[in-house]
């Protein structure tokens, strides 16, 4: 009688598993069918979906402003929605609306407390060269810092809200020691390396003179370019930046309008209006860009659910990861450092 039951419970299982499956599958189906039926692109072979973020209103000029979002911690390490990693989709984003001609101007939001040295930097170089072919106004969320603020250097206007942290102008390396703890435990490393700084960052040991002040030399030339960006961007003293702001702190909104680091207080919604303005198209509408649902991601996400718990979890919005990697430069706001 018991294994009967058993039976049954387990048939009742399977069945409500793939209940899922199709509820999940219908879901994301619908969607992709909405963004399809959205859709407005006007680049052949963009890789990237359209949907309305907001109507347009009053006279019809045929321009759109393009929303593009930067979230998390800015890393190469994350895997993207359509490329091969996430930073590769926002390039894409960022490429995809400055061919497009009926892109009016590219509405850039940031709420990411910054990330890799390397990451941001190509992150930069990518606005810079939107910003060449039409304005991009940068829109500060809650957290637009160290990486962050790298990156919104290269807009055309700046806002924050009045409680948006910023600046922390700095770079930050770490390593972790655990000599002591090997000890107590009876552990020991043995090194075989080529050259005296193959180990440099190798935690089993106490780090030399001559390598730390090779790492500082390290940290003070990408501080140095940052510093220099900010200056050139924001068209301030760089000695005077060094002596004061640009110290690795983090300030709010209010006190970076009056650092100079940004150019006006408010939201998305100022940050839309200045797009239009720039633009030169009033009342255009808001667009943003959404990853085509392909059978290969579905099958990905779908196969990824016991690793969570038995549930079935789909993010339909990019995501960098915010894994600090040892032995990597990081423009990283002291709110998320570890």
């Amino acid at each position: 009688m018991s294994q009967k039951r058993s039976g049954c419970l387990t048939a009742v299982l399977v069945v409500a598993f793939l209940v899922s499956i199709i509820l999940n599958v219908s879901f994301l189906a619908g969607r992709s069918s909405r963004i399809v039926r959205s859709s407005m692109q006007t680049t052949p072979g963009a890789p990237f979906g359209e949907e309305i973020m907001v109507p347009a209103s009053g006279e019809e000029t045929g321009k759109r402003i393009a929303v593009v979002a930067l979230r998390g911690v800015i890393s190469s390490a994350e895997p993207g929605q359509v490329n091969e990693t996430a930073l590769d989709d926002l390039l894409a984003e960022l490429k995809q609306a400055r061919e497009d001609r009926s892109v009016g101007a590219v509405l850039l939001r940031i709420d990411s407390p910054g990330g890799e040295v390397t990451a941001s930097d190509i992150l930069y170089r990518e606005v810079l060269k939107t910003r060449a072919v039409k304005p991009v106004v940068v829109s500060m969320d809650s957290v637009a810092a160290s990486g962050g603020y790298y990156v919104a250097c290269a807009g055309s206007h700046i806002f924050a809200h009045e409680t948006s942290i910023t600046a922390s102008i700095g770079v930050i390396m770490q390593s972790v020691n655990y000599q002591n703890l090997l000890g107590k435990v009876g552990v020991e490393v043995n090194t075989f390396k080529s050259g005296a700084f193959k180990d440099m960052l190798n935690g089993a040991r106490e780090l030399t003179e001559a390598e730390r002040e090779y790492v500082q030399g390290l940290i003070d030339q990408s501080y140095g370019r940052f510093v220099g960006i900010v200056a050139t961007e924001r068209h301030l003293e760089e000695s005077a930046l060094r002596a004061g702001v640009a110290d690795g702190r983090i300030v709010s909104g209010v006190d970076a309008l009056r650092e100079k680091l940004v150019d006006e207080i408010g939201g998305f919604d100022e940050a839309l209006e200045k797009a239009r303005e720039l633009a030169k198209a009033p009342g255009a509408a808001a667009i943003r860009y959404s990853a085509p649902m392909a059978f290969g991601r579905l099958v990905r996400l779908l196969s990824e659910a016991p690793a969570k718990g038995g549930k079935v979890q789909v993010e339909l919005g990019g995501k960098l990861s915010s894994n600090l990697q040892s032995g990597r430069l990081y423009f990283l706001s002291p709110v998320l450092a570890p």
